[in-house]
């Protein structure tokens, strides 16, 4: 079932039972061993979402986004050498405006994500929006401010966080993620269109055979399709 935003008066004080709080924890180790491998190479990745600010649950994924376009033969190499097996390798795209991405799937809830082409600046800060952690403040057990599906902003507490709704306190929100107030605006106006039509999903999701690499496979896109030459510039 989707998850729907929430009403933009709600806010509530969240205690994490200990089970949660182990819960991140595992998590947290999960991210690290991949993070670590692609640091190892010089990747600079960081995690985003749930993992981030700490508000994870059952079936929340480990998200590991690498912010630069990459050579992916490096970042598989990276994960080869650390004994991280890849089980699955898409090319994937939110919009046809949305900068095509790699996409290699560790396991059924373990990816790693680079872009394939430059992203426009609200692409990059949706992963702050979300929240985002570099390796050392995973070390660290940081977690940061930001906004979940529900479209409730996700502040840290000792005990847990609060939560409240970003509808209506756009400005205020993009102040406290430190990102510009047009990201946020944006990232409410497409959820809760998304929640009005009921569609979920991504626009392109695109398997590579096990002899292509991401880069044959852009390729081939771009030869095949018209608006993909044209998000790259090359129409």
């Amino acid at each position: 079932m989707a998850v729907k935003p929430s009403k933009p008066a709600e806010y509530r004080e969240v205690n994490y039972t200990e089970e949660r709080w182990k819960l991140l924890h595992q998590l947290r180790d999960e991210a690290r061993l991949v993070m670590s491998a692609l640091e190892s190479a010089h990747l600079s990745p960081v995690t985003h979402g749930s993992l981030a600010r700490g508000d994870v649950k059952q079936g929340s994924d480990v998200d590991v986004f690498i912010p630069e376009i990459q050579n992916s033969f490096h970042v598989e190499l990276a994960l080869e050498n650390a004994g991280i097996s890849i089980c699955n390798r898409l090319i994937v795209q939110a919009t046809p405006t949305y900068a095509m991405k790699a996409h290699i799937e560790i396991n059924e809830h373990v990816s790693v994500t680079f872009p394939l082409m430059a992203m426009r600046q609200v692409e990059r800060e949706f992963y702050r929006f979300g929240g985002e952690v570099n390796l050392d403040q995973l070390k660290a057990n940081v977690r940061v401010v930001g906004v979940d599906k529900r479209l409730m902003l996700i502040e840290p507490s000792e005990k847990g966080h609060i939560e409240s709704s970003v509808i209506g306190r756009e400005q205020s929100a993009a102040k406290a993620m430190k990102i510009s107030a047009e990201t946020v605006r944006d990232r409410v106006r497409a959820l809760l269109k998304r929640d009005a039509s009921g569609r979920t999903g991504v626009f392109l999701k695109r398997g590579l055979t096990p002899d292509e690499t991401f880069e044959l496979a852009l390729k081939r896109l771009l030869e095949a399709n018209p608006a993909v030459r044209r998000r790259m510039g090359k129409a």
